[in-house]
């Protein structure tokens, strides 16, 4: 991993901006009141908060003005990113993409950024480098621990699990099935089928890509997946399952089966204590429950990221403004209004974050070497998808854990390194 001299973002933009190099070679002067177009998924509340970043960006320097558009079709995103010339400077995606971007030639390195990347966790950066290049930038990042709803497990006089043995019993005591075999309430739900039973699987000391080759029949991998089918899926039935969630609405909506009470507890992101406190929900969260007690709090980053794609029209003045959304004070502030955790370890003691109840396990998750990240690869969108599929095929009953898993692996062999 490189890491890189720190510099002052606020203080100095000119001279920064002069010796950013890009593979340009600009000057300061080729980019006096330069124009540059910030393109970003997001909207509502997030991108209010994005405009006013925007806004002190604007206000503290004379040379670049930077104007916002959200615009949350990655469809056109991409299309801009592939043309010839694009249509916006900056923007923002997901770690899962930025090897096959690179791979595509449309993401600019960053490495001449000369932004010092020691302060991000290592499980996000190595989500984002690739033959030794930066390609992107975490600008937040998120990890799953066990969200529980408090009324429900008092009520079965169940005390939030530490083990996967507890886990189990706090399951079968918070499952609730009625006289016609219908379930009514799950003890453990997966509001994200694949992030859940990943979680699972580092939970039983396994990983689903180890190094940098699938391993979808990772013992402990395996030992995850089966977990949740044997004490979730099979007492129940599956059919009894699958017509208990597909009765449910809208994800983080009012008809959520978490916030409706149905499911007693969720592997989550951080971004529920926020949504969780406004829904007016009482609610807990703890670390994941591990096999052993090496393994509790096992969980994996998935990381929010900023990148220049290769065809933006103002390639040095959009690495200044990059430099400056990567700074604390930006950093702290875009990402504590969508309840998001920073990328830098620097903030995770920041008082910022103190009015997000419970925040602090997934905080403390950051430092934790327990905290898994995937490599940038290439394979990596084929094999998620395959894994999709074999899940589904496992909750539905239709393959076992072992046949749906080998399955994958045997497909996995054709995948482009």
């Amino acid at each position: 991993m490189q890491t890189f001299s720190n510099r002052s973002v606020r203080n100095g933009l000119i001279g920064a901006a002069a010796t950013l190099a890009l593979g340009l070679g600009a000057t300061s002067a080729s980019y006096a009141q330069t124009q540059i177009t910030f393109s970003y998924l997001w909207g509502g509340a997030e991108g209010q908060a994005l405009e006013e970043i925007i806004a002190d960006f604007n206000a503290s320097q004379t040379d670049i003005v930077v104007t916002g558009v959200s615009s949350p079709d990655t469809t056109k995103q991409l299309a801009s990113m592939s043309s010839s010339r694009g249509a916006f400077d900056i923007s923002d995606n997901f770690a899962s993409n930025v090897a096959a971007w690179a791979d595509q030639g449309i993401l600019l390195p960053l490495n001449d950024l000369d932004i010092d990347i020691s302060d991000f966790p290592e499980s996000a950066m190595k989500q984002l480098v690739v033959d030794g290049q930066i390609y992107s930038l975490p600008i937040a990042t998120h990890n799953f621990q066990l969200v529980y709803n408090k009324k429900l497990l008092d009520e079965a006089g169940v005390t939030p699990p530490t083990t996967t043995a507890e886990l189990a019993d706090a399951i079968a005591k918070l499952t609730k099935v009625d006289a016609n075999g219908n379930v009514t309430q799950l003890g453990l739900g997966l509001s994200d089928v694949s992030a859940g039973l990943k979680t699972l699987g580092y939970a039983f000391g396994g990983d689903w890509n180890r190094g940098d080759e699938p391993s979808p029949t990772d013992p402990g991998f395996v030992e995850g997946v089966q977990f949740f089918f044997d004490n979730v899926v099979a007492p129940v039935t599956p059919e009894a399952y699958n017509r208990f969630i597909a009765g449910y609405g809208p994800y983080m909506s009012d008809q959520d089966p978490f916030v409706a009470g149905k499911y007693a507890m969720i592997f989550e992101g951080e971004w529920r204590s926020k949504f969780n406190t406004e829904a007016g929900m009482d609610w807990g969260v703890v670390p994941v429950p591990g096999k052993t007690p090496e393994l509790l709090g096992s969980t994996w980053s998935d990381v929010s990221t900023l990148f220049i794609p290769t065809n933006s029209p103002n390639k040095e003045a959009a690495g200044v403004f990059l430099k400056y959304l990567m700074s604390p004070p930006a950093m702290e502030k875009f990402s504590h209004v969508l309840g998001n955790l920073p990328a830098r370890l620097s903030l995770v003691k920041s008082a910022a974050y103190d009015d997000l109840p419970n925040f602090n396990v997934w905080l403390d998750a950051l430092n934790s070497p327990n905290n898994h990240g995937l490599p940038a690869s290439l394979y990596m969108v084929e094999y998620n998808t395959d894994l999709v599929s074999a899940f589904d095929q496992i909750l539905q009953g239709s393959q076992t854990v072992d046949a749906a898993l080998k399955s994958v692996a045997d497909r996995s062999a054709s995948y482009t390194r």
